[in-house]
């Protein structure tokens, strides 16, 4: 089974994101970039997968600028036999958008033709949780979202999905797509020699020209802003004070 895990370059989760002052979008110069964390866990299950014998290849694929080459050797150095990058000058977080996304992912895919398509759930980022639905549509194949479990079954995948109420498993037939949630693993950290070895190794590039899709931005961000402030809460003496700042103050009734 060949396994195909995208992985994105977003603001690292530990930041505070900043709101850029003419209000255009978020802050990202001099931030602190890292792996979006629900890809690290698609990538971290893509591996487990193989060492437990049922994946032969792992192929880590970033959208993005030059910068997402550091995603990928990321990938690499945790595990992934090879990367592919898809070369945009567009930003990731606004102008590159899910179903362009998901029209790149399937160019790639029909090239590499894997077996798997294993990625996380959404971008801590936008946080769309659009591209993984996109793409199954665009392929046609069967698709697994919110996965807690993921295991091999006579030659399909049994995946168990966070919903609602609670846990629901489902059974799905290769070629697929499976999106990750937080529960189902805790991603490894990479070691130094694994470092060392994934910054020598090539990765393929690719162009959205070269692969047929047009990504321009089918929505426009109009203004980006900060949320209120939260305000401190006040003690009230009864319910008759209650009553009358919910109806004078808050206008809530």
């Amino acid at each position: 089974m060949k396994i195909l895990v995208p992985v994105k370059r977003v603001v690292d989760y530990n930041v505070t994101v900043r709101v850029k002052a003419d209000g255009s979008g978020v802050e990202t110069a001099n931030v602190k970039m890292s792996m979006n964390p629900f890809d690290e866990i698609a990538n971290e299950e893509a591996i487990r997968l193989k060492e437990a014998g049922n994946a032969t290849e792992v192929v880590a694929v970033s959208i993005g600028e030059a910068k997402a080459q550091e995603t990928l050797r990321t990938a690499m150095a945790m595990g992934a036999d090879r990367a592919i990058h898809v070369a945009t000058d567009a930003r990731t977080d606004t102008e590159l958008q899910p179903l362009a996304v998901a029209k790149l992912l399937r160019a790639v895919v029909e090239r590499e033709q894997p077996d798997l398509v294993l990625m996380g759930k959404q971008a801590i980022d936008d946080d769309s949780n659009q591209t993984g639905q996109m793409l199954a549509a665009l392929l046609g194949w069967p698709q697994a979202t919110f996965a807690s479990k993921v295991a091999v079954d006579d030659g399909g995948l049994e995946v168990t999905r966070e919903i609602d109420a609670g846990l629901e498993r489902v059974a799905v037939k290769l070629p697929a797509i499976v999106t990750t949630d937080l529960r189902l693993n805790e991603p490894r950290y990479a070691s130094l020699p694994n470092i060392m070895k994934a910054k020598k190794k090539p990765i393929d590039q690719l162009g959205p020209e070269e692969l047929g899709v047009e990504t321009s931005p089918r929505l426009t961000y109009v203004r980006v802003e900060e949320p209120p402030k939260r305000q401190g809460g006040v003690r009230v003496a009864d319910i008759d004070e209650l009553l009358t700042k919910l109806k004078t103050e808050a206008g809530v009734i």
